[in-house]
C-alpha cells in the first residue's frame, strides 16, 4: 500500500514530461485506447464568433477543426456544441498538445489541453514453475519444492502488478507489488499451508483499468509409508469377513485395489472406498485356509512405486493346561491361549460334553474375560460335585473352529496345619516324659561305667578266697604291688583304691570305682 503515492508521483512526472515544450497547458485528459474523449475549450463564450482547433501551438500547425466550417480529413473528430472537441475511435497515436482558440471581435483567447491515451493491461502473463496441470486446469506442485512466480502485463503506460494470496477460507494476502511489467518472486520449501489461489493483478495508473488472472495451486505429497492390511468379521453377524486396506497421510488420497492372489486374471475385488480406507466385502465361500489377498496401492506422486500389503486367513489354534485342580471351596483358573487365528477369534467357555451348546457367562460363582488373546474362566467356590469334570474352551473365526479339553479335579484340602500341630505335642509330650523321668530318679541314677570309658578299657573281676582277703588289703598300699598288677594286666591299670563289696558262696568280689557303689 505504501507504494501507491510513488505511483501518483511517477504519473505526475510522465504528464509533465509529455508536456515538455507546452507552455502554458491548463487541462490533462485521459482516454482509453479504443473509447471516445471529449477536449472542452473551457473559455470559449456566447461571444465568440469563431472556436479553432489546434494540433499544437497555434503558430506552428494548420487548424485540426474550425466552427466556421473548417473540417478535419479524420472523420473521428467533430465539435460538440461548436466548442468541445470530441475524438472517437481513440488511438496511441491520438496522444498530443491540442489548443483551444477562441476568436472574438478584438481579442483572442487560447486554452490548452494535453490528451495522454492509456491502453492496457492487456496480454497477461500468469506462470508458476515447476507446477503440473490437472485435466481441470488445476496446478499441483510437491511438498518441498522450490517455486518461481512470474506475472507479466503490457500496459501504457507501465502498469502496477501485485500478487495476491487466497487460501481456502482465508482472507486475501498481499504477496508483493511493483511497478513494472513483470513481477516476479520465489517460494521456498512449499508447505500445504500455502495452497490456495493466486491471483496476478496489473493495473493502468492512469485509466485504473485492471486485469487479473486467478490460478488455483495444490500442494501434494505422498503417503511416509506402506500401506497397512486387517481382516475383521463382518459387523452383520455373518460367517463373511471384511479386508481392510489402508494408506495414510498423503494428499491426494491414494488409489487403492484388492486382489485375490491366487486369481491370475488379476480381477479386483468389489470394495468401498472410504477416503484412505478400502474395505472389501468377503462371503463364507471365498474363505479357506491360509488364502492369501493382496492390496495394491498408488498415488499421483508415486505413479512408478509399487505399494502393496498382504492378509492371509488362518484357522484359530489355542493352548492351554489339559489337567487342573482345584480344592473344596476355593477358586481357581482356567487359561486358554489363542496362539494363531486370521481373522482375530472369538474364544468361548463350555461346560462338558453333556452340554455342547451352553455357554459359560459372567454370573454367581464364574467369571469370564478375554484380553487380547487369552481367555481366563474363574470358578469361585469349588463344588465336587457340580464343578469336577471336562471343561472345552472353544476358539471360532469365520475360516473355523478349534476345541481343546481341560478337566477339572476338587479335592478335599490337607490339613498341613494339624499335622504340624501334632507332631510339635507329641514331641513336646517326649521331652517332658525325659525330664520327668529324670528328676525322678534323683542321685539314683547313674550311667554305667562303660560310658565313660575308652574302647580298651575293661573291668577285672578278681575272686579270692576269704583267707587271702588280708594279703590283698595289706599289699594294696604297696607300689611294687601295683606294679605286679600291671604287669599280670598286660595292659591295663588297676585303680589306686580297692573295695570289698561282698562275697558269694563265701568268695568276695571287687569292682572298680565305676560301679553303683561308686555313685
Amino acid at each position: 500500500m505504501a507504494r501507491r503515492p510513488f505511483a501518483a508521483l511517477g504519473v505526475a512526472l510522465l504528464a509533465l514530461c509529455c508536456f515538455k515544450g507546452a507552455a502554458g497547458t491548463e487541462t490533462v485528459v485521459i482516454g482509453t485506447a479504443g473509447g471516445d474523449v471529449t477536449l472542452s475549450c473551457q473559455n470559449a463564450s456566447q461571444r465568440a464568433l469563431v472556436v479553432e482547433w489546434f494540433r499544437g501551438d497555434p503558430d506552428t500547425t494548420p487548424i485540426l477543426f474550425s466552427s466556421d466550417g473548417t473540417l478535419p480529413d479524420d472523420t473521428r473528430f467533430s465539435l460538440i456544441g461548436n466548442a468541445s472537441l470530441h475524438i472517437s475511435g481513440l488511438r496511441l497515436q491520438d496522444e498530443s498538445n491540442y489548443t483551444c482558440k477562441e476568436v472574438l471581435n478584438e481579442t483572442d483567447h487560447l486554452h490548452r489541453i494535453q490528451l495522454l491515451v492509456a491502453s492496457g493491461p492487456d496480454r497477461i502473463g500468469f506462470q508458476i514453475h515447476p507446477a503440473t496441470p490437472l485435466p481441470n486446469g488445476t496446478l499441483y506442485v510437491k511438498k518441498h519444492d522450490i517455486l518461481n512466480f512470474t506475472c507479466t502485463a503490457v500496459s501504457r503506460p507501465v502498469p502496477t502488478i501485485k500478487w495476491d494470496f487466497c487460501p481456502s477460507g482465508s482472507p486475501h494476502e498481499l504477496f508483493t507489488e511493483v511497478n513494472s511489467s513483470q513481477n516476479s518472486y520465489i517460494l521456498h520449501n512449499m508447505s500445504p499451508r500455502y495452497q490456495g489461489n493466486y491471483t496476478c493483478s496489473a493495473k493502468n495508473p492512469f485509466s485504473g483499468v485492471q486485469a487479473t488472472v486467478t490460478q488455483e495451486l495444490l500442494v501434494y505429497y505422498p503417503p511416509p509409508s506402506l500401506p497397512q492390511c486387517w481382516v475383521q468379521t463382518s459387523t452383520d453377524n455373518s460367517r463373511g469377513v471384511q479386508l481392510f486396506c489402508q494408506w495414510t497421510g498423503a494428499y491426494p488420497h491414494p488409489t487403492l485395489r484388492w486382489r485375490d492372489r491366487e486369481d491370475l486374471s488379476g480381477r479386483e475385488i468389489n470394495a468401498t472406498s472410504l477416503a484412505d480406507t478400502l474395505v472389501a466385502t468377503l462371503n463364507s465361500s471365498q474363505l479357506f485356509h491360509e488364502k492369501e489377498f493382496t492390496c495394491h496401492g498408488s498415488h499421483i506422486l508415486q505413479q512408478e512405486a509399487k505399494a502393496t500389503c498382504r492378509v492371509q486367513l488362518v484357522d484359530p489354534s489355542i493352548m492351554s493346561d489339559p489337567v487342573r485342580s482345584c480344592f473344596v471351596g476355593r477358586a481357581v483358573v482356567l487359561t486358554c491361549y489363542l496362539t494363531a487365528g486370521n481373522p482375530p477369534s472369538r474364544i468361548t467357555w463350555l461346560r462338558n460334553i453333556s452340554q455342547p451348546e451352553t455357554e459359560i457367562r459372567s454370573s454367581g460363582r464364574f467369571h469370564v474375560s478375554q484380553e487380547g488373546n487369552t481367555s481366563t474362566l474363574i470358578i469361585q467356590n469349588c463344588s465336587r460335585k457340580t464343578d469336577e469334570g471336562y471343561y472345552v474352551c472353544k476358539a471360532e473365526n469365520s475360516v473355523g473352529l478349534r476345541e481343546m479339553y481341560i478337566h477339572l479335579t476338587v479335592t478335599e484340602p490337607v490339613n498341613i496345619g494339624g499335622i504340624v500341630g501334632t507332631i510339635v505335642v507329641i514331641l513336646l509330650l517326649g521331652i517332658l516324659v525325659f525330664f520327668g523321668v529324670f528328676l525322678y530318679a534323683g542321685h539314683r541314677f547313674c550311667p554305667k561305667g562303660t560310658l565313660l570309658r575308652t574302647r580298651d578299657s575293661s573291668d577285672i573281676l578278681v575272686l579270692m578266697d576269704s583267707e587271702d582277703e588280708d594279703v590283698l588289703t595289706e599289699g594294696a598300699g604297696d607300689p611294687a604291688w601295683h606294679k605286679a598288677m600291671v604287669r599280670a594286666n598286660g595292659h591295663a591299670t588297676w585303680p589306686t583304691e580297692m573295695k570289698v563289696l561282698g562275697s558269694n558262696s563265701g568268695y568276695p568280689w571287687y569292682m572298680s570305682p565305676f560301679s553303683h557303689e561308686a555313685c
